[in-house]
Parts: structure tokens; C-alpha cells; sequence
């Protein structure tokens, strides 16, 4: 029996360990090898981190799978910034691996994240003043707003100077009156075209067809950013992502192809998010180191808090089920506890009910819910691994008591399938 394609989508807030989880099963020796890492959401403002043999990178838009030679599919889905790319690259480039952006093949669908794109972003959430939604700066949901009405730039488009010029100015137009009052600026539309034009030469612009080859050579690993409670449509409005999380996309692409996959949640042993929005078990006297998760200007601070099977589970709902899980920090001390329910003016709630999809007012109210909520904790009990597969109804697969890849460990002989 052949392995399966594989999904990795983190059921929390993010940070959980998918970067981590990617890099270990693109590095394990298996039955066919992993032909490509396809990044089915997000764009530049992901941070997978990845610890290996004595190399670091935070993983933005290169799969995670990269210290391990995995070429990286931008999928159609993705928003690509092709300056913050080819950054990325030069730090991969430091760290050993030779010729990173021969590595990469972008859809060419793929929507382009411009500077102009991230003046506005900032110029927007400065605005917010204390009422900021928890922005990475990054440009992501001015992106993604403006592609729902206008004719947006695309990564094809670089292709093309006439098209993308044009496309640019609009942009600009647009933006213009959001940011001039704003201390941020951008490089002048012909620079932005020049540099888009010689990023066009540099890396593999690829048709739709490129999922079905890269399947046929061996097995895909879809590798998710951010967390399911972040979703567009599943998270907690309006602290989410302008980006569908829940892997329906990573699914859809496998099912145009005929194909299916493992879906592997990811989740550590405590909660974590960053900035604004509810996390009902925030403590803040945990304290457990974070070397690579720190403040932001726009995130805000990174927060932790005890485990929430609560969340938990509407995440696992929200990403319509779950085959295995994948459970990091386990060498964290000080994080035995979990809630076994919330109090509220309306009682203690033990579930979250997940509403239809797209539907934002439910969404409201939940994070209104969450907002106010008071966690009822217990001790979790000295198998944590049963705990896990017991609440969350999935067996763990594999396990991590570190941040290297050594530190994983298969808890089963599936093994992420």
C-alpha cells in the first residue's frame, strides 16, 4: 500500500510546531520520498521554525521541508511577496543550502503581495490604535481585500511589465488617500516592475498542471500556516487571518487530482497566540522559554496559557477531522493543567458549537464568549498522550521533547501514516 499525502494544519493560534513537524517527515526515509512541501495558505508572514543539525531558520515561504532538498509549491492559494523571497532565500543561502530559489515553483494564480500592500496594511492598523486586531504588518489582508472587488496583481503578471504596471497604479490609487498621512512609504511603480520582472526570471512560474506531476514523482506533504483558530471563516472576529486555514483548499487540489491525504494536526502542549484576541487560559505566570516567538509591532506580545481541550476540539471540528496528531513540548514544565470547562454568564461550557461556514455573527458571539470566560482547570493526568487521543478522538502519532529534529519522536507505527 502506498503512503499516503499528508496535511499538516496547527490547531491552535499558530506556532505550534508545523514547521518543525514538516522538516521531520520530509527528512524521514519512507517508502517514496517527499517530492514537494505545498503551501496551501498564507504568504509572507508565516514563521515555521525549523532546528537541525546545528541550523536555524524561520521558514516564511519556503516549505520547511528545504533543509531537507524539498522543493516548495507556492499554490494558487498562497500570497507571495517576492521581495521578502528573495531575502529569505540569501538567509538559506548562508545557512548551506545551495541555490535555494531553484528549489521554489510559484502558481502562477497566486495573488502578489506588494509593497504598496503592506504601507496600507500598517497605515491601517496604526490607525486602530488600542483596538488593533493582532496584524503581522505583513500586507496579507489588504491582499486578499482587494483581490474580493479589483483586479489584483498576480505572480503570472510579473511576466508581463505593461499588465503589471497598470495594475500597480491602480493599486496605488486605491491605497493613496490610506496611506499619505501615514509615516509609511514605497519604491515608485517602474522600480516595483523592474525588480518584479528580474524575480520573474529568477524563479519556476508554473500552470495548474504542476500538482499532478509533482504527485506522480512521490508524496506531497501540504504544509498550513498560522492556526485553524485563526481561520477567516472558523477563528474569532475579528482577531483571524484573512486566510482560509482549515485545510479545505489542500484538499480540494488533492481532490482535482484524484487524490487524497492524511490530515495531521499539530498542537503543543500548552496554548500560545500572539497580540490581540481571546485565549481563555492565559496565565501569566507560566513562564517557559520562547527563543523564537517575541514581540512584534504589529503582532503585539506572545502569549501563553494552560492547555484548552475546548479549543481543541472546535479546531479539530473546524478542520472537519483529523486523522493524527503530532504533540510538541513535551519538555515544557510547568504545563500539567487543562480546562475542563468555562465559566459564563450563561453557565459552564464544556463546547463550542461550530456554525456554518462564512458565518461571522456566530463568530462574533464566540469571541464575546471567549472574552469574559473563566477556565475551570484540572491536572492533567501523568499520560498525556492517552489524555490527548482520548479528548481529541485521533491517535498521536508523533511526539516532540525538544526543538530539533532528533528531539521527534514516532509515538506509533503509522507514524503520520
Amino acid at each position: 500500500m502506498s503512503e499516503p499525502h499528508i496535511i499538516v494544519v496547527d490547531l491552535g493560534f499558530g506556532d505550534a510546531g508545523k514547521g518543525a513537524t514538516v522538516d521531520w517527515l520530509c527528512a524521514r526515509r519512507t517508502e517514496r520520498g517527499v517530492s514537494a512541501v505545498v503551501r496551501f495558505n498564507g504568504g509572507a508572514q508565516a514563521a515555521h521554525n525549523v532546528v537541525t543539525g546545528g541550523r536555524h531558520h524561520t521558514f516564511s515561504q519556503f516549505g520547511s521541508g528545504t533543509f531537507a532538498g524539498v522543493p516548495t509549491l507556492l499554490s494558487r492559494h498562497m500570497l507571495v511577496e517576492p521581495i521578502a523571497l528573495a531575502s529569505e532565500a540569501e538567509r538559506l543561502a548562508a545557512r548551506g543550502v545551495r541555490d535555494p530559489l531553484s528549489l521554489i515553483r510559484i502558481d502562477e494564480r497566486a495573488l502578489l503581495t506588494t509593497p504598496i500592500h503592506i504601507a496600507a496594511n500598517r497605515a491601517r492598523e496604526d490607525a486602530r490604535g488600542d483596538r488593533r486586531h493582532g496584524s503581522c504588518g505583513r500586507g496579507i489582508g489588504e491582499t486578499a481585500s482587494y483581490a474580493l472587488e479589483l483586479d489584483a496583481p498576480t505572480v503570472g503578471d510579473c511576466r508581463n511589465p505593461r499588465v503589471l504596471r497598470a495594475k500597480l497604479r491602480s493599486l496605488a490609487a486605491h491605497y493613496g488617500a490610506l496611506i499619505a498621512p501615514s509615516e509609511h512609504r514605497y519604491e515608485p511603480i517602474d522600480d516595483l516592475v523592474d525588480m518584479y520582472r528580474e524575480f520573474a526570471a529568477a524563479v519556476r512560474i508554473v500552470g495548474e498542471g504542476e500538482l499532478a506531476v509533482l504527485a506522480r514523482r512521490g508524496r506531497l506533504v501540504f504544509e498550513g500556516a498560522q492556526g485553524a483558530l485563526l481561520d477567516e471563516w472558523r477563528g474569532f472576529h475579528p482577531h483571524t487571518t484573512w486566510s482560509t486555514v482549515e485545510p479545505r483548499h489542500a484538499r480540494a487540489m488533492l481532490a482535482e487530482i484524484g487524490a487524497t491525504a492524511y490530515t495531521l494536526g499539530v498542537t503543543r502542549t500548552y496554548q500560545t497566540r500572539h497580540g490581540a484576541g481571546p485565549l481563555p487560559t492565559e496565565d501569566a505566570a507560566l513562564d517557559i522559554p520562547e527563543p523564537h516567538n517575541t514581540f512584534g509591532r504589529y503582532q503585539g506580545g506572545f502569549r501563553l496559557g494552560h492547555l484548552d481541550p475546548i479549543l481543541l476540539r472546535y479546531a479539530v471540528a473546524a478542520c472537519g477531522g483529523i486523522d493524527g496528531l503530532a504533540v510538541n513540548h513535551l519538555d515544557a514544565a510547568g504545563t500539567g493543567w487543562a480546562a475542563s470547562g468555562y465559566l459564563t454568564d450563561g453557565g459552564v461550557v464544556t463546547d463550542l458549537p461550530l456554525s456554518r461556514w462564512q458565518d461571522l455573527d456566530h463568530q462574533r458571539r464566540l469571541t464575546e464568549l471567549l472574552s469574559t470566560a473563566e477556565p475551570v482547570l484540572t491536572e492533567l493526568p501523568a499520560d498525556r498522550i492517552s489524555w490527548f487521543e482520548r479528548t481529541l478522538g485521533a491517535p498521536v502519532v508523533l511526539t516532540a521533547g525538544g526543538p530539533d529534529r532528533a528531539d521527534r519522536t514516532p509515538a506509533r507505527a503509522e507514524a503520520a501514516a
